[in-house]
């Protein structure tokens, strides 16, 4: 297997869970070489216990974020992406800007062929929310990324 490497350090801010205010928090995806970076082959995560903070009642958000990406020549590493994800678990978010704020750093990170990121989040106020983000050529085909 190839070196690990350090992807991507990304400054954000974030919500001191005690104080409620802001501070910087630091985040970092971790690659690997691709073992097989002549292949198009899909890599599959699924986090169900994804938490981020509701920006207008403070009030926590639950999610199971699942992420689809192929790979070109690297590959992100997996402990990594579990601390990457749990970094947001303070984090006042609204789901369409944490959906799309992950597809940027994996891009950032990987610079994968083509990636996908869904943010299901759970029920509240009665309204299931569902967003999907597509890097590249959109998965199933359907209509153009940007």
């Amino acid at each position: 297997m190839g070196r690990m490497t350090k992807a991507s350090k990304l400054n954000v801010v974030a919500l001191d869970p005690k104080t409620r205010q802001r501070r910087q928090a630091a985040r970092v995806l971790e690659t690997f070489a691709n073992p097989r970076p002549q292949r198009a082959y899909e890599i599959r995560f699924d986090c169900d216990e994804f938490t981020c903070i509701c920006p207008m009642t403070g009030q926590p958000d639950f999610a199971t974020v699942r992420i689809t990406y192929v790979p070109d020549k690297k590959c992100v590493e997996l402990k990594s992406l579990k601390s990457y994800l749990w970094s947001f678990r303070d984090e006042g978010a609204f789901h369409e800007a944490v959906t799309n704020r992950i597809l940027d750093d994996l891009v950032a990170a990987v610079a994968p062929r083509q990636a996908r990121v869904e943010g299901d989040f759970r029920i509240r106020g009665s309204i299931h929310t569902v967003v999907v983000a597509d890097y590249g050529a959109p998965f199933g085909g359907k209509g153009k990324a940007k």
